[in-house]
C-alpha cells in the first residue's frame, strides 16, 4: 500500500477529532443537535487550519444515515461507519459536489454548477455544494450565485470556504453564516504533533517540535507536512539539530545565549556569541528582531509573569532570566534594539551593526550597579505587606566611605546643608533640639485630632543603650507636623545628658531613625529620578540601629527593583545613617505623610495663602467690583520661599 502522509491520515473525520476551533464546533454541534440549521455556511481564514474539513465533517453530519433515513437521521456525530459517511471520506459521494473556484472562475462554469441545483439528491439527505477558495469567482459569477444562495431549494446546503473574505461582495456575506477560524498557537501544535509522532512510533525531541510549530505560522496542515519533512530528513527521527537544519532558522537557544551575556555584562563574550553565529551565515537583522522579540517577552515576565506565553517553549529558562535584568535596562535595551534595526541599512555589512548595537546597549546601560541586579518577579504583585521572598533587601557596606568609592560620586557632604541627627543620638552637652523636626509650613497647620497608636507601634523595640537618659522611646511611625510634637515628651535637661561612647561613623550607633526624620532630610538626600519617586512614597516603619525598613505602597510596587533602594541607602548613608535598607510592600497608615504627601500638602498650602493674599489686595479687589473680574485660581503660582519644599 502506497504512503499516505500525515495530514491526510490525520485528518479529522468528527467534530470531536478536530483541535483548536472549539468556538466554531461548539456553534455547529448546537445548531445540528437543534435542528437550527442555515441553507448557506462561510469557512474563513488562513491556510490548513481546517475549512475544507469543517465543511467535510458538516456533510457527513447532514448525510449520515445511522440515525434514520429522514430528517431526524441528521446528527452532530457521524458514526463513519454508514454508506455515506464512507463515501464522503473516500471522495466519492455523489451528493458531495467539490468546486475548486480558482479553476472555475467564469460565469458559464457557475450557471452550469446551478442547473442541478433543482433536482433532489440521488444518494444522500442533502445535496452539499462545496466551493473552496469562493473569493476568486468572478463579479458575473457572483451575480449568478446571488439568487440561489440566498433561496435554495430545501434540500441543498452552501458551503464556502475563502482564505481572504475581503474580496467577497457585501451581498454574498450577507446571505451566509460566517465562521472564522483561528489561527494555531505554537503550544497546540506541539502537543497535536507529539501525539501523531507517539501514535505512528517515531522518537522526537520535544524542542524540534517547537521549531516546527513555530514555522507552520499557525496552520497545522503546514506543521504536519514539515513534520513528514523532518521524518524523512532525519531518516525516521525527529531531533532538533536536524529540523534546525533543515528549516534553516535561527536557534533560539543561541539567542537566548546571546541575552544571557547582556545580563552579564560581559562585552567579550557578547562577541564570541555573534561569532558562533555568523558560522552558520544568519540573517543578522533577523538575529536583532529575534532579540528584540526576545526583550518584549522578558519585559512581561517582569511586569505580569502569567501573561508571558510559551510559544518558543522556553517560558522558564525566560523567567529565570528576567530577574537577573532590571526593568530599566530591558526598556534600554529594547529600545536600542529597533533603533539599530533601522540604522542597518547605512552600516559597511550587516554583522558589523549587529555588534555595534549589542556593544551600545552595554555602553549606555545605566551605571552605579557592579552587578547585574537580582528583580524580584513580579514587578507589580498583589501587595502583600511584611517580609517576603519579594522584600528588596540590600547590605551595608563595610564602611561608611565605602558607597561613594564604588559609584565613583564625591563627598558632597561638607558643601551640603549638615545631615539631620536623628533622635536618641549621643550628643554633646548642649540642650538637644526637639525630638521632630518640623518645617515652618508644617508648624503652620491645624493640629491633627490623637489616634491611638498602631499595632505595630505596640511591639516598637526599646531605647538604644546610647540613648539619652530620659529621652522616649522612638516609635516606628511618627506622624509629621504639630500632632507629633505635641505627643512628644519634653527634652530631657541639659545635665541628664551622658556622652556615648561610640561615634556616630560606627553603623548602628549613631541613634535611632524615625519618620520624622526621614521627613525633614528627604529633599537633602540629593535623589533623582525614579529612585526619588520610590523613596518619596515610602514611610520609615522600623529602626533597630542595624537595619531600617521603609514601607511603600504596594500600587507602586512596580518602581522597587534593587538600583533604587541601592542609591537610596548611599545617600542615606552618606547623612550619617548607615544601616542595612530593606523595602517592603505593605499599607500605609492613614495618618502617616510620605515625603510625596507631605510635599503636596505644603504646595496646597502656599496656593491657598497666595490666594488668599490676591484676594486680600485691594488691587485685585476693586478690578472685581469695576469690571467683574474673576480670579482663575488654578493660574496662580506662589513664590518662591527657599522652604526646600
Amino acid at each position: 500500500m502506497s504512503y499516505q502522509v500525515l495530514a491526510r491520515k490525520w485528518r479529522p473525520r468528527t467534530f470531536h477529532e478536530l483541535v483548536g476551533q472549539e468556538h466554531v464546533q461548539r456553534a455547529l454541534v448546537n445548531a445540528l443537535d437543534q435542528g437550527r440549521l442555515h441553507h448557506a455556511y462561510l469557512f474563513t481564514g488562513t491556510r490548513g487550519v481546517g475549512k475544507t474539513t469543517l465543511a467535510r465533517i458538516l456533510a457527513k453530519c447532514l448525510n449520515c444515515t445511522a440515525g434514520g433515513q429522514g430528517d431526524e437521521g441528521v446528527t452532530s456525530t457521524p458514526c463513519g461507519q454508514c454508506p455515506s459517511c464512507v463515501a464522503i471520506d473516500e471522495g466519492r459521494f455523489v451528493d458531495l459536489i467539490e468546486v475548486d473556484a480558482a479553476s472555475r472562475t467564469k460565469v458559464e462554469d457557475t450557471r452550469e454548477l446551478l442547473d442541478n441545483v433543482q433536482y433532489a439528491p440521488t444518494q444522500g439527505r442533502y445535496k452539499v455544494y462545496l466551493i473552496d477558495e469562493v473569493h476568486m469567482l468572478s463579479t458575473s459569477s457572483f451575480n449568478a450565485l446571488l439568487k440561489t444562495l440566498e433561496e435554495p431549494p430545501p434540500h441543498v446546503k452552501f458551503l464556502l470556504a475563502t482564505t481572504d473574505p475581503q474580496k467577497l461582495p457585501a451581498t454574498v456575506l450577507s446571505r451566509c453564516l460566517q465562521f472564522t477560524l483561528k489561527h494555531m498557537p505554537p503550544e497546540r501544535i506541539v502537543e497535536h504533533l507529539a501525539k501523531v509522532l507517539g501514535a505512528e512510533g517515531v522518537p522526537f525531541e520535544e524542542s524540534a517540535l517547537w521549531l516546527l510549530g513555530r514555522a507552520a505560522e499557525g496552520s497545522m496542515r503546514d506543521a504536519m507536512s514539515l513534520t513528514d519533512q523532518a521524518i524523512a530528513f532525519g531518516q525516521g527521527r525527529v531531533e532538533h539539530g536536524d529540523v534546525a537544519a533543515m528549516l534553516g532558522t535561527l536557534d533560539q537557544r543561541q539567542v537566548l545565549s546571546l541575552v544571557e551575556a547582556l545580563a552579564e555584562v560581559d562585552a567579550a563574550r557578547v562577541l564570541a556569541e555573534v561569532a558562533a553565529l555568523a558560522e552558520r551565515g544568519p540573517d543578522f537583522g533577523g538575529v536583532l528582531d529575534e532579540l528584540t522579540g526576545v526583550l518584549h517577552r522578558l519585559a512581561i515576565a517582569q511586569m505580569v509573569p502569567d501573561a508571558l506565553d510559551n510559544g518558543h517553549g522556553d517560558r522558564d529558562a525566560l523567567l529565570a532570566l528576567a530577574g537577573r535584568l532590571t526593568a530599566e535596562d530591558v526598556q534600554l535595551y529594547y529600545q536600542i534594539g529597533i533603533q539599530g534595526r533601522s540604522d542597518m541599512e547605512h552600516a559597511p555589512d550587516l554583522r558589523t551593526a549587529l555588534e555595534m548595537t549589542l556593544l551600545r546597549m552595554l555602553a549606555f546601560r545605566p551605571q552605579g550597579v557592579p552587578a547585574p541586579a537580582k528583580t524580584p518577579l513580579p514587578l507589580r504583585g498583589a501587595g502583600e505587606g511584611g517580609a517576603g521572598p519579594g522584600a528588596g533587601t540590600v547590605a551595608p557596606p563595610a564602611a561608611p566611605s565605602a558607597p561613594a568609592q564604588a559609584s565613583g560620586r564625591r563627598p558632597e557632604v561638607e558643601r551640603q546643608a549638615p545631615a539631620v541627627e536623628p533622635p536618641g543620638a549621643a550628643r554633646s552637652p548642649e540642650p538637644p533640639p526637639p525630638a521632630a523636626p518640623v518645617s515652618p509650613a508644617a508648624a503652620e497647620a491645624p493640629p491633627l485630632p490623637q489616634e491611638p497608636p498602631p499595632p505595630w507601634e505596640e511591639a516598637a523595640p526599646a531605647p538604644s543603650v546610647h540613648a539619652p537618659k530620659g529621652a522616649p522611646a522612638p516609635e516606628p511611625f511618627q506622624e509629621a507636623g504639630p500632632a507629633a510634637e505635641s505627643s512628644a515628651e519634653p527634652p530631657p535637661e541639659p545635665a541628664q545628658a551622658e556622652p556615648s561612647p561610640a561615634t556616630p561613623s560606627e553603623p548602628g550607633m549613631a541613634g535611632l531613625f524615625g519618620h520624622a526624620d526621614w521627613l525633614a532630610c528627604f529633599e537633602s538626600l540629593g535623589l533623582g529620578g525614579l529612585t526619588r519617586n520610590l523613596a518619596a512614597n515610602c514611610v520609615v516603619e522600623h529602626d533597630d540601629g542595624q537595619v531600617l525598613r521603609l514601607r511603600l505602597d504596594p500600587a507602586l510596587s512596580a518602581m522597587r527593583a534593587e538600583i533604587h533602594i541601592e542609591r537610596t541607602r548611599q545617600a542615606l548613608a552618606e547623612h550619617g545613617v548607615v544601616r542595612r535598607l530593606v523595602v517592603e510592600e505593605g499599607p500605609l497608615p492613614e495618618r502617616v505623610e510620605t515625603p510625596r504627601q507631605q510635599a503636596e500638602r505644603l504646595a496646597a498650602e502656599r496656593h491657598a495663602e497666595a490666594v488668599a493674599a490676591l484676594r486680600r489686595d485691594p488691587n485685585v479687589q476693586k478690578l472685581e467690583q469695576a469690571f467683574g473680574a474673576r480670579l482663575i485660581e488654578s493660574t496662580v503660582k506662589p513664590a518662591e520661599t527657599g522652604a526646600g519644599s
